[in-house]
């Protein structure tokens, strides 16, 4: 199928760039195709965030946005930030010593994935034609390099590589230009860096593994619009960094997860029991008790900043959002910031076509377009957060970036890197204390099966596994004895495990339970797990995520 832009990717940056597409093709009376594929089951299904939205971008996309009913519905209405001393002590932070850009006023809480539901609805009002269930799998080029289009996956293939009764093949989807909205660590943007050298001039991207719970809490105990942020305990306990999010949403409900920044060292943390002891902390608990646990659900996100972005152009296409890593880690945000790239992006592609048969392959005005936009003016002045927070621990890190932002508005006439990747700084696990982590009680805490079950995750299970191995032995002959194989502590779904046979002990890979949140594909110090897109319509299905 041939289109004038293929867009891989129903989340903020895919859909704002599909809309603002066609307003300009409005506009500009141009006639542009445009094409979204998603690999969840609809819209929404793999989307993730907290989250507080700031509604920057969504002013500029559709100054009606109230009218035309989308789902910004709370204000925030408080601000609290607490420093947990410990598992049962806090410290609120005065707003005074909070970084400015940290403050929410005028944002809202908001669910994400309606959000991309609604404007995915916007998007085909004006005639782009969204394919939810399409796994794009493969990047497509032109015998001179250029991107030329994606392939989606086979459906129906036995995990033995046989056609199934259901086998159906995938389909090419040909552009002018093909845009990656694919979020954090996506499958076919890391390959589009390697291939085009995109990150040859940035730091090493940096990560945060995010587990997120929506529970529906007594009336008594809802304070709707309230935000709540926190650091310290549990994660300094081991030396990690990382925070906590608490959000008052509608319907009595609240928005509670856990961010583990994935430069820790102790292969013994296990980030999901860490967000279980979090919620037994009496600031956390206190909204939580009688309350019942609705959705559960896990994925990465970029946090490096602009020191660790790409360049995001190169022969045929666009990365955009957080396949690049646009999001501002000052604000604890990146809805709006992947909301701008996609906008531009959507700038940059309808003049490009305006030209013709003399259209530029490279999308090379981008990278200007982006210097001049206020995306870039934001992800500058927090350019320092991830060096500051790495470099000198929580509780400094966050006092330097408060004098960063508050005194010189991010304008420190230096700018500190951060070159090693996460994935690099594991100790070995007999230099590193065991951590205890407490059995769950089923009231505030869980295990990860019953969690990923709430996650409405499902796999077909006669299918190629989609968390492939670039060598079968590695992981026992080097990952167990040096790290004590800690992809069965990072993986908030249970995916990996060590099976003790007679023979020894057995690495295990449950595919089923993966919630596509690419921990394992960051994590593993040993660059051995790459994750790989299964068929479309596999994964979690988040309803409000």
């Amino acid at each position: 199928m041939e289109f004038d832009v293929v867009i891989v990717g129903a989340g903020p940056a895919g859909l704002s760039a599909a809309c603002r597409i066609m307003q300009l093709a409005t506009e500009k009376e141009q006639e542009i195709t445009v094409c979204v594929v998603e690999k969840g089951s609809e819209v929404g299904a793999h989307i993730l965030s907290g989250a507080v939205l700031e509604p920057r971008a969504m002013d500029e996309l559709f100054p009606d946005w109230k009218e035309r009913g989308a789902p910004l519905s709370i204000a925030v209405s408080e601000d609290k930030f607490f420093f947990y001393t410990g598992a049962t002590s806090a410290i609120k932070i005065p707003n005074f010593f909070i970084p400015k850009p940290t403050h929410n006023e005028g944002n809202y809480i908001v669910s994400l994935g309606n959000v991309c539901r609604w404007l995915a609805e916007q998007a085909e009002g004006m005639g782009v034609e969204v394919y939810p269930g399409f796994a794009a799998a493969e990047v497509l080029y032109h015998e001179d390099g250029c991107v030329k289009g994606i392939a989606t996956g086979d459906m129906g293939i036995s995990e033995s590589g046989e056609h199934k009764d259901s086998y159906m093949p995938g389909m090419e989807l040909h552009a002018k230009y093909t845009l990656f909205a694919e979020g954090c660590r996506g499958h076919l943007g890391k390959q589009l860096m390697e291939k085009f050298a995109l990150d040859k001039d940035s730091d090493p991207q940096h990560y945060g593994i995010g587990i997120k719970e929506i529970w529906e809490i007594p009336a008594e105990q809802h304070q709707p619009g309230l935000v709540v942020h926190g650091l310290g305990w549990p994660l300094q306990e081991s030396g990690s960094s990382g925070g906590a999010f608490l959000y008052h949403a509608e319907n009595q409900q609240v928005y509670i997860g856990f961010i583990t920044d994935l430069n820790y060292s102790n292969p013994h943390v296990n980030p999901f029991q860490e967000f279980q002891r979090w919620k037994h902390h009496p600031e956390t608990a206190k909204y939580l008790s009688g309350g019942t646990r609705l959705s559960y659900g896990a994925r990465a996100l970029t946090k490096g900043g602009i020191n660790s972005l790409p360049r995001m152009h190169f022969p045929g296409g666009l990365l955009i959002g957080c396949d690049a890593g646009t999001l501002n880690s000052v604000k604890i945000k990146g809805n709006h910031t992947a909301m701008k790239s996609g906008m531009l992006a959507a700038e940059t592609v309808v003049e490009a076509l305006a030209a013709g048969a003399d259209a530029p392959a490279d999308l090379a005005a981008f990278a200007s377009n982006m210097e001049q936009s206020w995306l870039h003016e934001e992800l500058y002045t927090t350019r320092n957060f991830s060096g500051f927070m790495h470099k000198f621990g929580t509780l400094l890190g966050a006092g330097m970036v408060w004098i960063d932002q508050n005194i010189f508005g991010g304008r420190l006439p230096f700018t500190l890197h951060d070159r090693k990747p996460d994935y690099a700084v594991m100790k070995p696990a007999a230099e590193c204390k065991k951590i205890d982590y407490p059995t769950p009680d089923n009231k505030l805490s869980f295990d990860r099966l019953s969690s990923v079950f709430i996650s409405n995750t499902n796999h077909e299970e006669d299918q190629p596994c989609h968390l492939t191995l670039k060598d079968d032995s590695v992981p026992i002959s080097v990952n167990l004895p040096q790290w004590d194989e800690p992809a069965q502590r990072y993986c908030p779904a249970g995916v990996y495990e060590i099976i003790e046979e007679e023979s020894g002990p057995r690495f295990q890979i449950n595919g089923q339970n993966c919630v596509h949140c690419k921990t394992c594909d960051i994590k593993d110090p040993s660059q051995n797990i790459v994750w790989v897109t299964p068929e479309g319509l596999g994964g979690p299905n988040y309803p409000n995520m």
